[in-house]
């Protein structure tokens, strides 16, 4: 299977995560640049949150659209979420990568668990 064929699998099922769930495509995308990519430590994180971006601007378009979710709700979140964000990515850098997967496959775990409980 050819490079370019590998990453529009893994982008579409990214995506259809995305699409799905209103997110997850970093659970599929993040393994599939390891190991078919061979994109290695923070590159491999940052690069997956570079493809996720834009596949959930498409998702929140469509669910706006679509779903009319209540604005009022929104904020909070919006506002947590930024700020989340921004601590994040300035201190992305500073944690070993060996700790990201650790909390990376945490919060994999959780959600999975929570899920399957909910």
């Amino acid at each position: 299977m050819t490079d370019k064929r590998k990453n529009q699998i893994a982008g579409a099922a990214g995506g259809l995560a995305s699409g799905l769930f209103g997110g997850g495509g970093g659970m599929i995308l993040l393994p599939l640049l390891v190991k078919w990519r061979k994109l290695e430590g923070r590159k491999s994180f940052a690069t997956c949150v570079a493809i996720i971006l834009p596949m959930c601007c498409v998702s929140a378009a469509v669910y706006l659209w679509q779903v009319r979710p209540a604005w009022g709700t929104l904020w909070p979140y919006l506002a947590g979420g930024t700020a989340g964000g921004l601590l994040g990515g300035m201190t992305f850098d500073k944690v070993p990568v060996r700790i990201l997967k650790i909390i990376f496959g945490l919060f994999l775990l959780y959600g999975g668990v929570r899920y399957l409980l909910w």
